[in-house]
């Protein structure tokens, strides 16, 4: 899926408006609304929308998702990429279960929703950016605080990656944390993390996820 959001769905908004974040979408993720169009992924199913006309396709292999979006295969489709994501085949068939599509799905939604609630904890003077679905990370985030005190942060909603095996939200600081804070607990980067297991075991997945960041906000803010 992974693949499919860097090679085959950001190119198609960033041809069009030179911009690439995406989006959660229902059952899945996309681009959002540009030039009368929205490329997207639903559960298995590949969705193209155009001007009223709604065209939809089965995933197979990345080539074909690109061709069914209307642009070639390209590896390196932008250079300012610091970290793109390395390609496999995209000939090679991609097998991927519904179920497994749409909790992914569900993850960035349910990331977007409480990224959208913490912005409103914002102080006069943050710098809040959009909330992204950026295709290289492929995590829902947003970037928040002022960068010239050095309280800027990422907030963001992780399917995982190599360092983490299940989905977990983080806060990323831009300045180097005080490790003697409980808070700043993933040795993986320069932050905290709370994983899927804790959010499922709280009993309030919204309001535990939603208590992590704004207490990550708080301690860099010096409250």
């Amino acid at each position: 899926m992974h693949q499919i959001a860097f090679f085959a769905v950001a190119p198609v908004r960033h041809q069009v408006e030179g911009r690439m974040g995406l989006r959660a979408a229902p059952g899945g993720f996309g681009t959002p609304e540009f030039n009368g169009q929205i490329a997207r992924v639903e559960g298995t199913l590949l969705v193209h929308e155009q001007h009223g006309n709604v065209a939809t396709q089965e995933i197979s292999t990345v080539r074909d998702a690109c061709e069914f979006f209307g642009h070639d295969y390209e590896v390196s489709w932008f250079e300012g990429f610091h970290d793109p994501l390395q390609p496999v085949d995209p000939d090679l068939p991609l097998q991927v279960g519904d179920e497994a599509a749409r909790a992914l799905g569900n993850w960035f939604n349910f990331g977007f929703a409480v990224l959208s609630r913490l912005k409103g904890y914002g102080s006069e003077g943050d710098d809040v950016s959009e909330t992204q679905l950026w295709p290289e990370h492929f995590d829902a985030a947003i970037e928040m605080g002022d960068g010239e005190s050095g309280k800027r942060a990422s907030y963001g909603a992780s399917p995982g990656d190599a360092d983490h095996s299940a989905p977990y939200l983080y806060v990323a600081a831009w300045e180097a944390v005080d490790r003697s804070v409980s808070f700043w607990n993933d040795a993986h980067f320069n932050g905290a993390s709370l994983g899927y297991d804790a959010l499922l075991e709280s009993g309030d997945p919204a309001g535990t996820a939603l208590g992590f960041l704004t207490a990550g906000l708080r301690i860099l803010r010096g409250r």
